[in-house]
């Protein structure tokens, strides 16, 4: 009973709507017909001049929409005396709103989902003792207890022995994932049958699943463009309509054949259809481990013409490995790598985690650094043990030792100089490896219009061309810096274009293409920050997804419009013949209206996502993994 008085309460025009409907019915029970046509008429007019109001607003801001078709319908009728039509009329315009919010209410499932389940509270370890305290107190380094089916409050680090986490809601994985002490436990995932305890490795605020909510809800908040689009349909469908009905009164003499056609000429089918497809559409991605943070992108990625990539975290997986170390005289191997991941620990870039986990395998005591600061893109400068030690690329390290020399490599992999109190200390090689579907995102796309693809990257040309060659990519950049990436990205002629990359140096091309995917998974803020899709998922396969998403979404928003004109012109066509009584007429467009939202809901897409993850699977089985490089 509660949940039909909070209804009724937030729907207001509509309860009063009914009100009036059952007072008139009542009066016409009574004997009192005649109040009865007063009532329905006063009514209805009163809601048309609030129409008008606010049409007249959305004028001034030089918006034109549908609704002189809905004011002239209730105007008309009143003025034939149709006034049982007119208040359905009312009834239609006002439960239009109750319509569209269900509809968009269903739509957004899974996203609201995602904003109703942030933690707010978390159990902090206290002298022994587990405290309650808000979600957003929590410092790094506090120790906290996630208990049974309770949701991870922050990013962190496991303590206990093991734990099993359904990710489901921030990654898609539909299996629960095992963790050992020791490995990092995402916010937002959701604990097993056991308490365990956790160390925080950042605040509320810059853990994953805050970050998530704050693109989700931007998401939500969003309007995409083809919506715009219904909104031009206005002109051409309000002046066809006022004209058919013109002609339809003219031929038969009969001013109510006017009425008659207007009300089937409601414009709720065009209002609501694109926004609730493409809700759905951004809903379906969120589904699927993609954040697309307005349904402008999703227009933009059905018609894409280009895939750019970069290579290091997103062709490849991003994880190198140590695999020789060339050591300069008078350094040792054991030397070169304790400097160099002493310096490494100060460096956000995925190769510190490398030389970091070879240094700690090999048993070595990590040094701590006077000072230390990152040069982005180019690698790190450390103060240890009175030496300047300066690890990175080439020519950044060859700045601060003149008697440095480039080591050779061999396809796929990557040298890492150092230079240790001025003088070239040796070189470490570093490989890794391209994505298992990698080349089978490629193809997906190409299947799906995205014709042209191409990579820039900042490393060597030599082990670029090595990737490229393994993908088909014949449009290659290398040794590229931020601002040269940007500057590809404008040249490209076949738009629009998208751009795939994960690092904080990809954030200025993700935010100058006219799509920017980040790959999120691994935490890269600023990437996501700047960029108009993040996928949760470290699976490049679904950059093809949400392509595939984009399209199915724009083709159900236009048909869904296309079926709601079709309709309501049939059904105008034939009320100007004098077919449809008022009334009927009125009653039968809330059925148009219905099946415009039902239409619109597709962009939800469950089968259509069955019919992905067969694509995907089968895209996996016939993809080939091979070697790559990466780079810094």
């Amino acid at each position: 009973m509660s949940r039909i008085l909070d209804l009724a309460r937030r729907y207001w025009p509509v309860t009063l709507t009914i009100i009036v409907g059952v007072a008139g019915l009542a009066l016409a029970l009574l004997g009192s017909g005649w109040l009865v046509q007063w009532l329905f008429s006063v009514y209805s007019l009163a809601i048309a001049a609030w129409q008008a109001v606010g049409m007249v607003r959305a004028l001034l801001r030089r918006e034109f929409g549908l609704d002189v078709l809905a004011i002239t319908a209730i105007v008309s009728t009143v003025i034939v005396g149709e006034y049982i039509a007119a208040l359905v009329v009312v009834l239609m315009l006002t439960g239009g709103e109750a319509l569209e919010d269900f509809a968009n209410a269903r739509a957004k499932r899974e996203l609201d989902a995602l904003l109703d389940r942030a933690p707010q509270l978390a159990h902090r370890s206290v002298a022994g003792e587990y405290q309650d305290l808000p979600v957003n107190e929590v410092q790094v380094g506090d120790v906290l207890l996630v208990r049974p089916s309770e949701i991870v409050p922050v990013d962190g680090v496991l303590l206990s022995a093991g734990a099993t986490l359904d990710q489901s809601s921030i990654t898609g994985e539909s299996t629960p994932v095992e963790k050992v002490a020791g490995d990092t436990v995402p916010s937002g995932a959701v604990n097993g049958q056991e308490a365990v305890a956790i160390r925080a490795t950042a605040t509320a605020s810059a853990s994953q699943y805050q970050q998530i909510v704050a693109l989700v809800a931007h998401a939500a908040e969003s309007k995409a463009p083809v919506v715009r689009l219904a909104d031009r349909f206005a002109i051409p469908f309000t002046l066809f309509s006022l004209a058919l009905a013109a002609v339809a009164w003219w031929l038969s003499g009969d001013p109510v054949r006017f009425a008659e056609v207007l009300v089937l000429a409601t414009p709720c089918p065009l209002l609501i259809a694109a926004p609730v497809a493409f809700i759905g559409g951004m809903s379906r991605a969120a589904r699927n481990g993609v954040i697309v943070k307005s349904g402008g992108v999703l227009e933009q990625l059905a018609s894409a013409q280009t895939a750019v990539f970069d290579k290091t975290g997103t062709l490849t997986y991003g994880v190198p490995a140590l695999s020789e170390i060339r050591a300069e005289h008078p350094f040792t191997e054991d030397e070169v790598l304790t400097f160099a991941a002493s310096a490494e620990q100060y460096s956000s870039h995925v190769l510190a985690a490398a030389m970091i986990s070879a240094a700690q395998e090999r048993g070595l005591h990590l040094l701590e650094a006077e000072s230390a600061r990152e040069a982005v893109t180019n690698g790190v400068v450390a103060r240890i043990q009175g030496r300047d030690v300066v690890v990175g690329k080439f020519a950044f390290v060859a700045q601060h030792a003149p008697n440095a020399r480039r080591t050779e490599i061999a396809p796929g992999e990557l040298a890492i100089y150092i230079a240790i109190g001025g003088l070239y200390a040796g070189a470490l090689l570093a490989r890794d490896h391209l994505r298992a579907n990698a080349k089978a995102t490629l193809q997906r796309l190409d299947t799906l219009g995205v014709k042209r693809s191409m990579m820039l990257t900042g490393d060597a040309a030599e082990t670029a061309q090595h990737v490229a060659s393994e993908l088909g990519i014949t449009r290659v950049r290398a040794e590229c810096l931020p601002a040269d990436k940007v500057t590809e990205v404008s040249n490209v002629r076949e738009r629009p274009v998208i751009m795939v990359g994960d690092g904080v140096n990809d954030a200025p091309v993700l935010a100058a293409a006219d799509v920017g995917i980040a790959m999120g998974a691994k935490g890269a803020t600023a990437a996501s920050e700047s960029a108009d899709a993040v996928i949760l998922v470290d699976d490049i396969s679904r950059v093809a997804l949400a392509v595939r998403i984009g399209r199915d979404t724009v083709q159900i928003a236009l048909q869904s419009i296309w079926l709601g004109i079709a309709i309501s012109v049939v059904l105008m066509t034939i009320a100007a013949f004098g077919l449809i009584p008022a009334t009927v007429g009125a009653v039968t467009q809330e059925l148009v209206d219905l099946t415009t939202i039902l239409a619109a809901l597709r962009a939800i897409g469950g089968r259509l996502d069955k019919r992905e993850q067969e694509a995907d699977t089968a895209g996996v089985a016939q993809s080939a993994g091979t070697n790559a490089p990466i780079t810094r």
